[in-house]
């Protein structure tokens, strides 16, 4: 008898076994060992670049605010799967109960609608700050920037509690194996026993309503964006806008195209391993690439960064 028969003999029915992406490994230690780095990896960097933006002065504008909330969510969102997973790994347990996995998928989903709204809020940011330079202190207050974080928070939050409340409603009298690492939506609605297609429908329409608010605020601000950079008469403002932009702009394709794929294309389309592959990729990678991306590609950031090494030799020397 397997593992996974033994465990489905002896679960609780309330719980849930989560197959995971071990399971498909043909090197699973390895691929547990890689993760735990990749983990710690985003972690650190995620960490580093918070801890820059908010002990340097120079740091201390609308986008490096966005910049900070947009690490701190990514820090949140690789811990809502990752340590569960790794820990099952090691402990060779692979259920999770009902209620675990209902605040496993709030989280997630709420970090995850969080952060569609997060990355319209700094395309709109870099709309004010390119092409509207000198009303940019006013229209990018302190105070404007915390409502905007405010919003995102609460947006992520609802879509989080609506689906998740209905998801873990459904009874479930299939089986009990969730062919995924983690209770995301998609994959418990399948061992629904009811007809969930109008559910299914729901959804999309929201998922569509989330990802179509800011897509077009994004691609708006964009649109103006380009065509301001395009009358600079400055090769050195043209680069420096482009730069900062095309940052952004690579997040957002990374993140905006793994959610497309996951909750917006029929059921047809989506098969368990890969449903897996693309749930890593914005799940474990995607929190490792945000800080490299705003890090290398940022004099700024990078300047605040020798800055701190700098101070941290200086105090070392002084200890000796």
């Amino acid at each position: 008898m397997d593992n996974n028969s033994w465990m489905a003999n002896h679960t609780a029915p309330s719980d849930f076994i989560l197959v995971g992406i071990f399971s498909q490994s043909q090197h699973p230690a390895l691929l547990c060992v890689v993760i735990f780095m990749v983990f710690l990896i985003a972690l650190s960097g995620n960490s580093i670049l918070i801890l820059l933006i908010y002990s340097d002065a120079h740091l201390h504008t609308a986008m490096y605010f966005f910049i900070s909330q947009l690490s701190f969510m990514d820090m949140m969102y690789i811990s809502v799967t990752v340590p569960k997973m790794l820990i099952d790994k090691v402990m060779d347990i692979n259920k999770i109960s009902a209620p675990e996995c209902g605040v496993q998928m709030f989280l997630y989903v709420t970090l995850a609608g969080s952060e569609f709204f997060l990355l319209a809020a700094m395309a709109y940011d870099r709309y004010v700050a390119i092409c509207h330079p000198l009303h940019y202190p006013i229209l990018m207050n302190h105070r404007v920037c915390l409502f905007l974080v405010s919003g995102c928070w609460f947006l992520g939050s609802v879509d989080g509690f609506m689906l998740t409340s209905i998801t873990m409603t459904f009874p479930f009298c299939r089986s009990r194996e969730i062919q995924h690492f983690f209770c995301e939506v998609p994959a418990v609605m399948k061992l629904s026993c009811l007809d969930t297609s109008l559910y299914e429908t729901l959804m999309y329409l929201c998922c569509v309503l989330m990802l179509l608010i800011p897509v077009i605020v994004i691609s708006s601000s964009y649109t103006f964006i380009i065509l301001t950079i395009y009358r600079m008469n400055s090769a050195e403002g043209r680069k420096k806008a482009f730069t900062t932009c095309s940052s952004h702009m690579t997040v957002a394709i990374l993140f905006y195209g793994a959610a497309v794929y996951t909750y917006m294309l029929p059921s047809s389309y989506h098969a368990p391993e890969k449903d897996m592959v693309v749930s890593v990729f914005y799940t474990i990678l995607t929190p490792v690439l945000n800080p490299l991306i705003y890090s290398l590609r940022n004099k700024d950031v990078i300047g605040a960064l020798k800055k701190m090494l700098k101070v941290g030799s200086v105090f070392q020397e002084t200890i000796k």
